[in-house]
């Protein structure tokens, strides 16, 4: 980390709770590697609290702010200007500076679709199965549509819920996920995207069936710890090529970086960050 002085540049996350948050470690590694005076710090703000956290980050001089739990959506009515792309998903995670207040973004998708790219993932085309309807997903569905996602399968263990967030998708069917065994053999694209064998509960699988695997191709679990889930390891069994969400996270974090100091961060930087991340 750079020496702290007059002169650097406060980023920072906000969200209840944020002791756990990676994006400490992840943002000031990147501005060490960049050589950018900039520190990034967490804030706890409790939700009643969060215009008064928005107005006075702002007041402060705070270039930029990630958004996690639980202030995602609410924190949308509290900014100067909205990135269609966060409007349509309905959640933002990333505010930077404007006139007279902050722009709500949303690099939950950019960084998905990125982490597809990366592990040449191409949905165009494909018929994709989906694990959870859970913010997380929102994003997920929104960058699928984007790509040209073919048909998508939402599976969730409540059904109502997803209908509520997703029943206007044209080509979603939305099941329940004891219900896997009604699509279609096929080769399938899975995105696992609730919390189920998140450390340290590694050995839980939001399916256990291991016939379901049989119909996976390629998959990404959202979860980056541990760095190979259950889920993943019934994917390798089954014959798929597994990964998990680290990639994402680090997309995404670049994503809001590049939108706080709004200059690019060169692919060599993004390389070395994920390796030292992923040691």
């Amino acid at each position: 980390m750079n020496e702290i002085n007059g002169r650097t540049r406060i980023l920072g996350l906000i969200g209840e709770p944020v002791e756990h948050t990676e994006s400490p470690a992840i943002h000031n590694l990147l501005a060490s590697k960049l050589g950018d005076n900039v520190v990034y710090v967490p804030f706890e703000v409790k939700p009643k609290r969060l215009e008064e956290a928005v107005e006075g980050a702002y007041a402060l001089g705070i270039e930029g702010l990630n958004v996690t739990i639980p202030h995602k959506v609410k924190v949308m009515q509290y900014v100067t200007e909205l990135d269609d792309a966060a409007l349509e998903i309905g959640a933002v995670n990333t505010l930077a500076s404007v006139r007279g207040g902050y722009k709500g973004y949303n690099t939950d998708f950019s960084g998905f679709m990125r982490a597809l790219d990366k592990f040449d993932m191409q949905v165009n085309g494909r018929d994709v199965i989906v694990l959870g309807a859970g913010g997380a997903a929102k994003a997920v569905m929104y960058a699928l549509g984007k790509l040209g996602a073919r048909q998508i399968y939402i599976l969730n263990r409540d059904t109502e819920k997803a209908e509520l967030i997703f029943g206007n998708v044209p080509n979603a069917r939305i099941m329940n996920i004891n219900e896997w065994d009604q699509i279609p053999e096929g080769r399938y694209i899975c995105i696992q995207c609730t919390s189920v064998g998140l450390s340290p509960n590694d050995d839980d699988c939001v399916i256990s069936d291991d016939r379901f695997y049989a119909l996976i191709e390629s998959a990404m679990d959202l979860i980056y710890k541990p760095k190979e889930t259950a889920f993943m390891k019934k994917v390798k069994a089954a014959g798929g090529r597994a990964y998990n969400g680290m990639w994402m996270l680090v997309f995404q974090a670049v994503s809001s970086y590049e939108f706080f100091t709004k200059k690019e961060v060169p692919e060599e930087i993004v390389e070395a960050l994920y390796a030292e991340l992923d040691s």
